[in-house]
């Protein structure tokens, strides 16, 4: 099953992604690339682009995460170190999860019923963070040579 899973997820992705912040009421958004590539039995998420967030400078934003598929019909995403983040069933259309950060709480909604188009939704709460972020993934053009936002060269799928 995880060959499936990579298969399914690996490639290059055009990413979207709009983010509200429910305290300030400020809006913004992220246009960039998302890199899924094989390693060690999973998948290395990489993604970059461009921030903008309110009023402010625009800026270069990356993250790191690692896929990994310890058991049939599982995803678990892990931080660039390791640690745990969350798990997911990509088999459902709409999987959920739930990530604690003490003291705030992350939620996802994964949404794949328009797939190769699928999106993850966020609403993150705590003390000090009250938002919604929206991440709508893309199958890239598969051209291979194509120049990321950032001066990468992606990768056909």
């Amino acid at each position: 099953m995880s060959a499936e899973l990579i298969a399914r997820f690996k490639g290059d992705w055009t990413l979207h992604r709009h983010i509200f912040d429910l305290d300030s009421q400020w809006l913004g958004r992220f246009e960039g690339d998302a890199f899924m590539t094989p390693r060690n039995d999973g998948l290395y998420y990489h993604e970059e682009g461009m921030l903008r967030f309110g009023g402010l400078t625009a800026m270069k934003a990356t993250r790191d995460y690692m896929w990994t598929f310890p058991e049939p019909n599982v995803v678990r995403v892990l931080f660039e170190d390791g640690r745990h983040f969350h798990d997911f069933d990509p088999s459902q259309t709409r999987p959920q999860a739930t990530h604690y950060c003490d003291p705030d709480e992350y939620d996802v909604t994964y949404d794949f019923r328009k797939w190769p188009d699928w999106r993850a939704e966020w609403r993150v709460e705590g003390p000090k963070k009250d938002y919604r972020m929206v991440s709508m993934y893309s199958p890239a053009a598969p051209v291979t040579g194509r120049t990321s936002r950032l001066g990468r060269t992606a990768r056909a799928r």
